[in-house]
C-alpha cells in the first residue's frame, strides 16, 4: 500500500510540475493555453503533495529529495504567479468612499444562451439600478426579455442579438455617443464601442467576447488574443477615461493579459483585492475570473462584487467606478519593444 501511494505522488507531483511549465511555452495551441486558466487550484493541489511527499518518503530514499525540491519549487512559482491577485498584495487601482461623485456602476453578466431563467437577472438589475448593464450569450429571445423587463429603465441601448452565443447587449441610463459595433477578428462575433457621457466628460467603454481556445469552439487562442490585444492597441490610443469590459474567456493572470496591460495601460482591479472567479458557477473547485473590467489610471475603485447566481454557468459581475479629475498612471505595468513586437504578429497572425 505504501509503495502505490509514494508512485501516486510521483506521478501527480510530475503532472502538476509539468502542466505548471506548459503555459511558459507560447503556442497557440488550447493545450498550452487551457492550463492557465486552475493557477490556484494548482497551488493547492501542488501544497497537498508536497504535504503528502513529506510524510511518505523516508530520509533514506535519497531520489525524492530532488523530487521534493522540484515540487517546493514549483510552490514557491505557483505563489509568485498568484501573488497579485492577494488581498494582501499592492493594489493597481487605489480604493476611495462609494459616496465620492461622479462615479459610474457596470453590471456585466454572461447569461448563458440556453439559460430559460431570466428572472433573477431582472431581479437584479432592477435592485442594483446600475448605470451600464452588459449581458453577453444574448440571443434574440434574451433580448426579448430584457427589454420587456428593464428596457424602459434604460434609454440608450446597443442589441446586437446572436444565435451562436456571442450575441452582446448594452443597456445604459448615460446617454451613449459615437457608438459603434465592430467585428474585429470574425464576422459573427460583434463588440461594442462607444462613449459615455457622464457629469459633461467623455468616457470610452469597449465591451467585447472573443471565443475561447478549446476543441468545441476554436483550437488555437489566435484569434482570441488578437482580439484582446487590437482593443489594447485602440486603448493605448485613447487619452480619455477608459474601460474594457466583457467576457474575455481569458483568465487575469494569463500572458495574453498581462500583454493586454501592458499594450493598453489599462488597470486590474482585481491586483490586490482577489481573484473574484466568475466561471464556473456550478463547480466551485473548478472555477477561475473570466469576467473582467479593466480601466484606465483616471478611476479609482468604489466597490467590487461578485453577484449571486443568475442560472447561468457565470456569475455576474458589478462594479462602481470613481472617476477622479486626473490619470494616475503610477501602477501601470512597463511596457517593453518586445512586447510590441509579440503584440503585433499576434494581431498580424489572426
Amino acid at each position: 500500500m505504501i509503495d502505490f501511494v509514494k508512485i501516486l505522488i510521483y506521478v501527480l507531483g510530475s503532472v502538476l510540475i509539468l502542466i505548471s511549465l506548459l503555459p511558459l511555452i507560447r503556442h497557440d495551441y488550447w493545450t498550452f493555453r487551457v492550463f492557465e486558466f486552475p493557477r490556484a487550484q494548482k497551488w493547492v493541489s501542488n501544497l497537498i503533495i508536497v504535504i503528502a511527499s513529506f510524510l511518505t518518503f523516508t530520509a533514506e530514499e535519497y531520489f525524492s529529495y530532488g523530487f521534493i525540491l522540484l515540487l517546493i519549487a514549483n510552490q514557491f512559482y505557483l505563489t509568485y504567479q498568484i501573488y497579485p491577485y492577494l488581498p494582501f498584495a499592492k493594489k493597481q487601482i487605489d480604493s476611495v468612499p462609494t459616496d465620492r461623485k461622479p462615479s459610474i456602476k457596470l453590471l456585466i453578466a454572461n447569461v448563458l444562451q440556453g439559460n430559460r431563467d431570466w428572472g433573477k437577472l431582472a431581479k437584479m438589475v432592477q435592485k442594483e439600478q446600475s448605470d451600464i448593464v452588459l449581458l453577453l450569450e444574448t440571443n434574440e429571445w434574451w433580448k426579448e426579455k430584457c427589454v420587456n423587463a428593464f428596457g424602459n429603465d434604460y434609454k440608450y441601448h446597443v442589441l446586437e442579438d446572436k444565435e451562436n452565443t456571442y450575441g452582446m447587449l448594452l443597456f445604459s441610463k448615460l446617454e451613449l455617443i459615437n457608438t459603434r459595433v465592430h467585428h474585429w477578428i470574425k464576422d459573427d462575433i460583434p463588440s461594442i464601442e462607444t462613449d459615455i457621457k457622464l457629469n459633461n466628460r467623455l468616457i470610452k467603454l469597449y465591451a467585447i467576447h472573443p471565443e475561447p481556445p478549446v476543441p468545441s469552439e476554436n483550437p488555437k487562442s489566435t484569434a482570441r488574443d488578437a482580439e484582446i490585444l487590437l482593443v489594447g492597441q485602440k486603448t493605448q490610443a485613447d487619452k480619455t477615461p477608459t474601460i474594457v469590459a466583457g467576457d474575455l474567456n481569458d483568465v487575469a493572470w494569463s500572458y495574453t493579459t498581462e500583454l493586454f496591460l501592458k499594450i493598453s495601460g489599462l488597470l486590474d482591479p482585481r491586483r490586490g483585492r482577489g481573484f473574484f472567479s466568475s466561471f464556473h458557477a456550478k463547480h466551485s473547485i473548478a472555477r477561475w475570473p473570466l469576467d473582467h473590467v479593466f480601466c484606465s489610471g483616471h478611476f479609482r475603485l468604489q466597490k467590487m462584487k461578485r453577484m449571486s447566481d443568475i442560472g447561468s454557468d457565470h456569475f455576474p459581475m458589478f462594479l462602481q467606478l470613481y472617476l477622479a479629475k486626473t490619470n494616475d498612471d503610477s501602477d501601470e505595468l512597463e511596457l517593453e519593444k518586445e512586447d510590441k513586437i509579440l503584440s503585433k504578429e499576434k494581431i498580424e497572425k489572426a
